[in-house]
């Protein structure tokens, strides 16, 4: 099969790195343009670029898939299929017609739960215990194609976002390559979502990125494991900002105020949250490193008294 890729990120890799090492002829990487990155915002190539490069694989990156030039260049390389793994740039139509078979897309999700931007995050911020990958048939909707082949994985009871992220990247791999074996015995069957059953998954934002001591300690657990590392979770810690970077849900309540640390020691950092105790592992203070609790108490001595 003759096919394109598009992605951008490093959780497009594994299926890239899948596809170069597969029986498939690939044509052509489309990836977004270099940026700015960095603290030094330098200009950079996305990790797909640098993948395809190092391949010798052709490389187009157009800032918009609306360009007049994009739909004869895609033409031009006549592709049977365009593999779409988090590529960030929205398919027209006339995109989505070139290629024989359509545009599939391996999505960090089993849809129709989770459609759009961050479904790995949402789904620890829902206490979800399984999730999963979908090849979908893209069309004009956000993630509301025909399901061509879904996989299943529990996520882990301490699985931060950046684990089930990597998890996810190589298990989309691996279902695309079977989507594509299934495509050419003649066994792939497309099943329409259930658009009743469909939830969104907004990009995240850096406000929920803040904890709040007055939501349950439960709540804040799967937001410290679900932003980790992305986008760190920040705290107040006996009037200090911080980042919090792991945590534990304790069992049992307690009678004191939301954002009272109530305990300190080598274990942890206890905290009382609105329902709940939140034990906090990890922490980092503005300009440092992150250090495990015990070495944070080291340099705050007082809270031991607590």
């Amino acid at each position: 099969m003759k096919i394109v890729f598009a992605g951008t990120p490093a959780f497009s890799l594994p299926t890239l790195g899948a596809l170069l090492g597969s029986p498939h002829e690939l044509l052509a990487v489309y990836t977004q343009p270099d940026r700015p990155a960095g603290r030094g915002r330098k200009i950079t190539a996305s990790p797909v670029k640098n993948m395809a490069m190092d391949s010798g694989i052709a490389v187009f990156q157009p800032e918009s898939l609306k360009n007049e030039s994009v739909v004869p260049d895609l033409a031009a390389l006549q592709p049977d299929l365009l593999v779409v793994v988090a590529y960030g740039l929205i398919l027209p139509q006339a995109v989505l017609d070139i290629p024989t078979l359509g545009c599939w897309n391996v999505h960090a999700s089993l849809l129709p739960r989770w459609r759009g931007a961050a479904p790995v995050e949402r789904a620890i911020l829902a206490g979800d215990h399984t999730t999963g990958v979908t090849i979908m048939q893209m069309n004009s909707g956000l993630d509301t194609g025909d399901m061509l082949l879904r996989r299943e994985t529990r996520i882990g009871g301490q699985e931060t976002g950046g684990e089930l992220h990597d998890r996810l990247a190589e298990l989309g791999a691996e279902t695309l390559l079977a989507a594509l074996e299934q495509q050419a015995s003649g066994t792939l069957v497309p099943l329409p979502q259930d658009d009743d059953l469909a939830c969104y998954a907004p990009r995240l934002t850096r406000d929920e990125a803040e904890l709040d001591w007055s939501e349950a300690a439960e709540t804040l657990a799967l937001k410290v494991r679900a932003l980790n590392p992305r986008l760190p979770v920040r705290a107040q810690v006996a009037g200090e900002p911080v980042k919090v970077w792991e945590a534990r849900l304790l069992p049992g309540e307690v009678d004191a105020a939301p954002g009272q640390v109530i305990a300190a020691g080598r274990e942890g950092i206890d905290v009382a949250a609105g329902k709940g105790v939140l034990r906090l592992l990890r922490i980092q203070r503005a300009g440092r490193r992150p250090v495990s609790a015990a070495d944070y108490l080291n340099a705050r001595p007082e809270l031991r008294a607590r």
